[in-house]
């Protein structure tokens, strides 16, 4: 290096952060968009801005049946399906792990389960709840079983053809209870 560049350095940096100070300050007076635009709508040829842009969820939002306002269908609640088909499904099968719980889809499954009596087979189920009335065919069940062999592997073992629509009535009965105890309140 030159004797000359050195003392260019300093004065290359000064200017450089100068520059960055002076851009910087610079942009004190813009004025910041505080909303993001809203989607556009028909015959519209600019986005709308603010509070009156539609919810996904519909008019009053996202609730969960425990809001003050009055709701039209008391077993919604917000919920995909009805809400006491889904605790009373919940309900009946606490005693095994869930794996899985869709309350917007309506779909409950379960983890392998062993009955401490019975340790060489295990069970799972699935539940569906159909839709948001509290009806008779309004949830479905799908039990699976697989015993272990003498090797400790599981296999398939089919299951009774009551013991579906035995858990079905369980979920049904224990819903229609929680129904007359909510209207009793």
């Amino acid at each position: 290096m030159t004797r000359l560049t050195r003392p260019l350095r300093p004065f290359r940096t000064a200017l450089i952060v100068g520059t960055m100070l002076a851009v910087i300050a610079a942009c004190e007076g813009v004025k910041k968009e505080a909303e993001f635009p809203g989607s556009r709508r028909k015959g519209q040829s600019a986005p709308t801005y603010g509070d009156n842009t539609e919810s996904i969820f519909g008019e009053g939002g996202l609730t969960f049946g425990d809001s003050d306002t009055p709701q039209v269908d008391p077993g919604g609640g917000g919920v995909g399906v009805n809400s006491f088909l889904w605790r009373a499904s919940l309900d009946t099968i606490s005693f095994m792990p869930v794996n899985s719980a869709d309350p917007f889809g309506g779909v409950i499954i379960t983890d392998w389960y062993s009955p401490p009596e019975t340790p060489a087979e295990r069970f799972k189920m699935n539940v569906y709840i159909m839709g948001r009335q509290l009806r008779a065919d309004g949830v479905r069940v799908a039990v699976f079983r697989q015993a272990q062999d003498s090797i400790g592997g599981w296999r398939d073992v089919p299951i009774t053809a009551e013991a579906a629509p035995r858990i079905e009535d369980a979920i049904l009965t224990k819903a229609r209870q929680l129904r007359f105890e909510t209207l009793q309140q």
